[in-house]
């Protein structure tokens, strides 16, 4: 049997800090050069490698710059490196204020960005707004790609992708801000495919890192390594659910993640977690309405585990809505229960395939 410890918050797998973007800057720093004193600029030596590298180790890149936009976009097009940068902030703001808005825009924490500049003001003024930003001389590129934070346990095939799902991710947000209709309609039109599954051995590295990576749309926090989820892949005491999504645009991949401790008369929800990519595709219903289904099925009573992080609310709400209602507090931890009384149905926008 596997124990579980309802206490745990993190393992000694995330004692290191995660990065999740690096954001450049360019005068100097990805080119020799000042690009409006003169557009001959000429590409530091390695940068291509550094960016390539970073992308296939599924870590997103931007851009803040204090520069002409049209010119500078037109120059990072002509050197082939337009497409790794997601939501350039180009402008005359304070680089502390464009990674803010490259965070927003991504939907990621502040403290899992790098910042990348060749200036030690601005080296500065970011480390003195936005303290939890890891801040990079650009005279240290050389070491970069050795950084521990620069490189992820696990490179999955999600995270080979993971640049071109945002890609996609920015036209279903631009369709989106131009529909005009309810949001219901809006999603019927991406013919969305969901599917919940057993995780088998091949889902565990994506496993291990979506429970390391999501902070958001979680509901405890709590992070286990790929021998842990294995454990409990393999425990006949523990139901391990992976899900994935897909819809016209491409596949989201592997987006979401449950993990069900059971008991022979009580079943405990100890980790329910989805990727901030899907907060409004509605599926953390879907599967924790499958989660109510099967416990009443196995005729079991069904509980859950909530942890605040101060981030993650929507889960929390996202349980009420679905009827958990809470029994016991012991410190930060919340027990909530469900009468298994009510069970939704799928959502109609929806076409939903479970793999047992």
């Amino acid at each position: 049997m596997v124990s579980l410890n309802s206490e745990k918050v993190e393992t000694n797998l995330v004692s290191q800090k995660t990065i999740k973007c690096v954001v450049w800057d360019l005068d100097n720093t990805l080119w020799n050069g000042v690009l409006l004193e003169d557009d001959r600029v000429s590409l530091k030596d390695n940068i291509v490698g550094i960016i390539k590298t970073l992308d296939s180790r599924g870590i997103l890149q931007s851009v803040a710059s204090k520069n002409e936009y049209g010119k500078a976009m037109a120059k990072l097009e002509e050197l082939g490196l337009h497409e790794y940068f997601l939501y350039p902030q180009i402008n005359w703001n304070s680089k502390a204020s464009s990674i803010q808005e490259i965070a927003k825009s991504i939907n990621i924490g502040i403290d899992t960005i790098a910042f990348v500049d060749d200036q030690p003001f601005e080296l500065e003024e970011v480390s003195f707004s936005l303290p939890e930003v890891l801040c990079i001389n650009a005279a240290t590129l050389e070491q970069l790609l050795d950084m521990p934070e620069m490189n992820p346990r696990f490179i999955t095939e999600d995270s080979k992708k993971r640049r071109l799902m945002y890609l996609s991710d920015i036209k279903r947000q631009k369709v989106e801000s131009e529909f005009v209709g309810p949001q219901e309609e809006f999603l019927a039109t991406l013919n969305m495919h969901f599917t919940i599954s057993s995780a088998q051995e091949e889902d565990l590295q994506r496993a291990e890192e979506l429970t390391v990576r999501t902070n958001q749309l979680n509901t405890t926090g709590y992070t286990y390594s790929y021998d842990e989820l294995n454990q409990f892949r393999q425990s006949n005491q523990h139901k391990l659910l992976i899900a994935s999504l897909e819809d016209k645009y491409g596949s989201y991949g592997k987006i979401g993640l449950a993990l069900v401790e059971c008991q022979e008369s009580l079943w405990t929800i100890k980790l329910l977690l989805m990727s901030c990519r899907v907060m409004s595709r509605g599926v953390g219903t879907v599967m924790l309405n499958y989660i109510i289904k099967l416990a009443k099925e196995n005729k079991v009573r069904l509980c859950a585990e909530f942890v605040s992080n101060n981030r993650n609310r929507m889960m929390y709400i996202s349980y009420k809505f679905a009827g958990f209602k809470e029994i016991e507090k012991r410190g930060e931890l919340v027990v909530m229960e469900n009468e298994l009384t009510r069970i939704q149905l799928w959502p109609e926008y929806m076409k939903v395939k479970i793999i047992s």
